[in-house]
């Protein structure tokens, strides 16, 4: 008996705690997880036309047009001159700053823009020089022989009886003209009223007479002589003949 007490003593001290939860331990904490790293993408895949409902391979994409060549672009713009000369007598010889061209009718290609020095002369008239622009491109000019170009002006003294006035004489292809600030004295005359109009070199005077009119007596106050008025003398007797003769007034 008791040895049966004592075995049951010790089988109960061996077993411990029949069906009790075991004791908890405690874990330690785990490393946060990696972020996934990203697949990478995949290359798309070369569409392929599906096949036609019959069966067939579908057609392939057509090409796309050709794009339209460009335009051709538009040609420049000249960049030398040409002169077009054209005179009122044939013939005519031409020279271009001091240079024989030829004569006319003359076209000149390729001359350079700007100013050139134009010299006709022609037998049996006055010589033409002119300053002519030349722009790029075709520039024609008409130049006359057969024309009056006067324009003349000269300080003057009128003497009369009694004193006398300071103006100027004016000569143009329609006429002699007196400016002064003497109403009395101040005249405008077409040649065709003019009955004289002489010049005295020796005794420095200019006279011009009205046809059954007054007369004027001119002098050159700053000039110890008479050559500004034989000068603006011989300009205009050789515009009046010129006018007689027929040629063309320019003003």
């Amino acid at each position: 008996m008791v040895l049966l007490a004592a075995a049951a003593y010790v089988f109960v001290v061996n077993r411990g705690p029949a069906d009790g939860p075991a004791p908890r331990v405690a874990e330690a904490p785990s490393a946060p997880a990696a972020a996934p790293t990203p697949a990478p993408a995949a290359e798309p895949a070369p569409s392929t036309p599906a096949p036609a409902a019959s069966g067939r391979p579908a057609p392939a994409p057509k090409k796309a047009a050709p794009a339209p060549e460009p335009a051709p672009a538009a040609p420049s713009a000249p960049t030398l001159a040409t002169l077009v000369l054209e005179t009122d007598v044939p013939g005519a010889s031409v020279f271009i700053n001091r240079e024989y061209v030829g004569t006319t009718p003359l076209r000149l290609d390729k001359l350079p823009p700007g100013t050139a020095q134009l010299k006709l002369t022609a037998d049996g008239y006055d010589g033409i020089e002119r300053a002519v622009d030349l722009d790029a491109g075709d520039n024609p000019v008409t130049l006359r022989f057969r024309e009056v170009r006067l324009n003349k002006r000269i300080g003057v003294a009128h003497k009369h009886g009694m004193g006398g006035c300071d103006g100027t004489l004016v000569a143009t292809v329609d006429g002699l003209t007196y400016e002064t600030t003497n109403k009395n004295d101040a005249f405008t005359l077409p040649y065709a009223q003019v009955e004289t109009f002489v010049v005295d070199y020796l005794e420095k005077n200019l006279r011009v007479k009205q046809k059954g009119g007054k007369t004027w007596n001119f002098t050159d106050k700053a000039a110890a002589n008479a050559d500004a008025l034989f000068v603006f003398h011989r300009e205009v007797e050789a515009a009046r003949k010129k006018l007689a003769e027929g040629y063309a007034a320019v003003k």
